[in-house]
């Protein structure tokens, strides 16, 4: 077999890995010069196309962890889907939607649908990442990180860091934050943003101004019971940063019911940028994540990495979206 690898043929081209992975898939957004370009060096090198026949990728499973697959998820993941199916319709391949659970389930379900790559979207335990990178089988994370594994992130750390900064400039400063279990990569960078945004500023972090929403699961209780704390807490904030649209959307909801008004009384901002965002009264501040596009690069990813390359790590911009529920007008 030849040793030529598509690192190789990159380097000797002056084209980047994804843009000869694709040329030599013959994949679609390249242009006729470049695809020509790719073919000539992998002929002149020597490269075996027998290589990539080997590892041809036709089904593609797209995974959700069950505790994802909520009615306040949905609103986020149903969009990553539709990115990631906007690709494979393109590239005439098969997408099947698994919620995955226990490992031998997911390993189990992968078998008989007869995957050749993974799509993981959101949180997923170790010891399942681990039983999927046991199969061999190309493998990107999305929304998700860890070392050593593709994956595609929006900006959660600038994201959170931009919410917070806006509420700072407003002239809030007993701003709260309701975040989620640190075990959430998207979650724990979002508090880290938080916390930058404070120190960056020249603002103590209070403790009693953090809380954490436990059972991200059970809808909206896990919110109500860590706003209901917020509140009863010796300094009563004037802002609020939410881990996501759909807590702050729950957060809202309980606020306006205690009679307090937005944001004259409490400032609040969300994270993600969902349809029920723009509607809600008032309309919610937010940060706007691209979910079409995470699903569609983590996608892309999977086809274009080559096998014998480091794994890719990328990360979309985001966009702060000041809405009604923090203008300080």
């Amino acid at each position: 077999m030849s040793s030529v690898t598509i690192r190789d043929i990159a380097k000797a081209s002056g084209l980047s890995i994804g843009t000869v992975s694709r040329g030599l898939r013959n994949q679609g957004g390249l242009s006729d010069a470049t695809r020509q370009i790719v073919q000539d060096w992998a002929a002149r090198l020597g490269y075996d196309l027998s290589q990539l026949r080997r590892h041809r990728i036709r089904r593609v499973g797209f995974l959700l962890h069950s505790q994802h697959n909520t009615l306040a998820s949905s609103p986020f993941f149903s969009s990553v889907l539709h990115g990631a199916e906007s690709v494979c319709r393109r590239e005439g391949l098969t997408l099947s939607f698994i919620v995955a659970g226990p490992t031998d389930r997911v390993i189990d379900q992968a078998r008989v649908q007869q995957l050749d790559a993974y799509l993981c979207a959101g949180y997923f335990e170790p010891e399942i990442l681990d039983s999927l990178r046991r199969t061999g089988k190309p493998m990107v994370l999305v929304d998700m990180h860890r070392h050593g594994i593709a994956s595609v992130n929006p900006d959660h750390q600038h994201g959170s860091f931009q919410a917070t900064s806006h509420l700072l400039r407003s002239g809030r400063r007993q701003i709260a934050v309701i975040s989620g279990s640190p075990a959430h990569y998207s979650l724990q960078q979002r508090a880290l943003g938080y916390r930058r945004a404070l120190f960056e500023a020249g603002i103590q972090a209070d403790p009693d101004l953090e809380v954490v929403a436990a059972h991200l699961g059970d809808g909206d209780a896990g919110v109500t019971a860590a706003l209901r704390e917020l509140l009863g807490r010796r300094r009563r904030p004037d802002a609020i940063v939410c881990f996501n649209d759909s807590a702050a959307l729950v957060a809202q909801q309980h606020l306006l019911g205690q009679g307090l008004r937005m944001p004259q009384d409490v400032a609040l901002i969300g994270f993600d940028d969902i349809p029920a965002a723009a509607r809600a009264h008032p309309p919610l501040s937010t940060v706007r994540v691209d979910k079409e596009a995470l699903g569609a690069q983590g996608l892309e990813m999977l086809l274009t990495s080559p096998p014998d390359g480091p794994p890719q790590e990328r990360v979309l911009p985001v966009e702060l979206v000041v809405r009604d529920s923090s203008s300080p007008d």
